[in-house]
C-alpha cells in the first residue's frame, strides 16, 4: 500500500502537471502519513539534513560557473577555434558544434547551459548556411547531453553523494565515456551530412589562423586543465574547484575579455539562483522520497525479486539499462538519480558490478533521456533557441540517439572504459 501511494501518488501528481519536486514532497508526505512510522516534522527536517553537504554546493557554483564563462566569450572564442580546424569539412559545422560543446561540458557542467550557450551562436550559423533545422537542433540537442558526461557533472556530482562514492573518481570514470558518445556523434554527423550534401566552408584556414584562434581562446582551453588537473592533482576539491570555476570565469570575463559587464551580473546570477534553488529543491524533496523507500525496504525487496528472478549480470544490465532509458524519458536526470540509486546500486552490486561503473551507466542512460520525448529538456531549449518545432527536432535526433545507443553497450559491457583511469589516482 505504501509502494502504491508512493510512485502512484507521484505519477499522478507529474501527470496533472505538479513540478516535479512538489510532486516529490507531496507523495512521500501522503505515504509518511499513512504509514505513521515517524513523525510529521520528519518531512522538514530531512529537507534541512539532506541539503546539509559540503559536495553539493558544488552544484550552484558550477552553474554560475558556467554562465558567467558564457556570458565572458568563452564559448564564442571556442567555437572559432572548431571554425579554423573543422569548417573545411563535410558537415563542418556540425562537427564544430559536437566538438564545441564537448568543450563547454567541461565548463558548464549542465546539458541545457551547452546547448543554450552553442545553441544560440551555432544554430543561426547552420541554418544560413543551409542545414536542416530539424537536423541541426538535433546535432546540438545530442551533444548537449555530453554536458553531463564529461566531468565536472553537475549530476555526477549528486550520484556521489547518493551512492556514497568518490567524485573525483566518479569524474574521472566521465573522460573515456564522454569522448566516445563524442566521437561517435561526429561520425554520424559526417555520414549524415554526406547524405544530404552540407558541404564545409569555402574559406581555406591557414596555420596562422589556427594559431591566432587558438591564442584568442587560451583562456577558455585552460578551464578543463585548472579545474580538472586540480581535483586529480589534489590541489582542491570537486567543490573548491567549482568555486575557482567562477572567480576564473569571473576575472576572464569582465577584465580580460572585458565582454562581461557589470550590468550583466545581476542577470546572471539571479538566472544562476533560479537554476540552482530549482535544483536544490528537487535534491530535497528526492532525498525525503528516497529515505521514504528505505524506511519501508522497498530497495532490498525489489532487489530480492530480481536477484530472484536472475543472478546474470548481463541480464539485469539490459532490464536496468531498459529501466533508465523509460525513466529518463520522463523524470528530470538529479531526480531519477537520487530515487533510483538507492533502489537499483544494492541490485548490481550483488551481481558484482563496480559502483563507480554503475554511476557512469545511470549517467549515460539519463543523458539520453534529455534527447528523448516527451520530457528531452535539451529538446526544448534547442527548439527554442532554433527556432524549429519539436516534431522536426526529434526527428533530426533520432539517428544521433541511435549512436548513442550503441555507446551506451560499449560502456555497459567493457567496464574498462570507464574504470581504467582510475589508475591514475593509485
Amino acid at each position: 500500500m505504501i509502494s502504491l501511494l508512493l510512485f502512484g501518488g507521484f505519477a499522478l501528481f507529474l501527470v496533472i502537471g505538479v513540478p516535479v519536486a512538489i510532486a516529490l514532497g507531496m507523495a512521500s508526505t501522503i505515504a509518511l502519513l499513512h504509514s505513521g512510522k515517524v513523525s510529521s516534522s520528519f518531512i522538514a527536517q530531512g529537507l534541512v539534513t539532506s541539503l546539509d553537504s559540503f559536495p553539493l554546493l558544488a552544484v550552484p557554483f558550477f552553474i554560475l560557473a558556467g554562465d558567467l564563462m558564457g556570458r565572458g566569450g568563452l564559448s564564442r572564442r571556442l567555437l572559432t577555434v572548431g571554425n579554423t580546424i573543422f569548417g573545411r569539412y563535410t558537415g563542418g559545422l556540425a562537427i564544430i558544434a559536437i566538438v564545441t560543446c564537448m568543450f563547454f561540458a567541461a565548463i558548464s557542467g549542465s546539458g541545457p547551459a551547452t546547448v543554450a550557450a552553442i545553441g544560440g551562436i551555432m544554430l543561426p550559423a547552420m541554418l544560413r548556411h543551409g542545414y536542416d533545422s530539424g537536423y541541426s537542433v538535433g546535432v546540438v540537442a545530442a551533444a548537449g547531453s555530453i554536458g553531463i558526461i564529461i566531468p565536472p557533472s553537475i549530476p555526477m556530482i549528486i550520484y556521489g553523494v547518493s551512492a556514497n562514492v568518490s567524485i573525483t573518481q566518479i569524474f574521472l570514470a566521465g573522460v573515456i565515456p564522454g569522448l566516445l558518445i563524442g566521437l561517435s556523434l561526429i561520425a554520424m554527423a559526417y555520414y549524415q551530412s554526406v547524405k544530404a550534401g552540407y558541404k564545409g566552408d569555402d574559406k581555406q584556414y591557414q596555420w596562422a589562423d589556427i594559431w591566432f584562434a587558438l591564442w584568442d581562446a587560451k583562456w577558455a582551453l585552460l578551464v578543463p586543465i585548472i579545474i580538472l588537473g586540480g581535483i586529480y592533482g589534489g590541489v582542491f576539491t570537486p567543490t573548491e574547484a567549482a568555486a575557482v570555476g567562477v572567480i576564473y570565469g569571473f576575472v576572464v570575463g569582465f577584465f580580460i575579455h572585458k565582454e562581461l559587464k557589470l550590468s550583466d551580473l545581476y542577470q546572471v546570477v539571479a538566472g544562476s539562483a533560479l537554476t540552482s534553488a530549482t535544483v536544490i529543491l528537487i535534491v530535497g524533496t528526492a532525498t525525503i522520497f528516497g529515505r521514504v523507500l528505505a524506511i519501508e525496504r522497498i530497495p532490498f525487496q525489489i532487489t530480492e525479486y530480481i536477484v530472484s528472478l536472475t543472478d546474470n549480470a548481463v541480464l539485469i544490465l539490459i532490464l536496468i539499462n531498459l529501466l533508465l532509458l523509460v525513466v529518463g524519458m520522463f523524470m528530470e536526470t538529479i531526480a531519477a538519480i537520487i530515487i533510483l540509486t538507492p533502489i537499483l546500486l544494492p541490485v548490481v552490486t550483488a551481481v558484482g558490478v563496480d559502483p563507480i561503473h554503475f554511476g557512469i551507466i545511470m549517467i549515460v542512460n539519463l543523458a539520453m533521456g534529455m534527447v528523448t520525448p516527451p520530457v528531452g529538456v535539451n529538446l526544448f531549449v534547442g527548439s527554442r533557441v532554433g527556432g524549429t518545432s519539436l516534431e522536426a527536432a526529434i526527428r533530426g535526433a533520432v539517428p544521433f540517439i541511435i549512436s548513442m545507443l550503441l555507446v551506451l553497450g560499449l560502456i555497459t559491457y567493457f567496464p574498462w572504459i570507464s574504470l581504467a583511469p582510475l589508475s591514475l589516482l593509485q
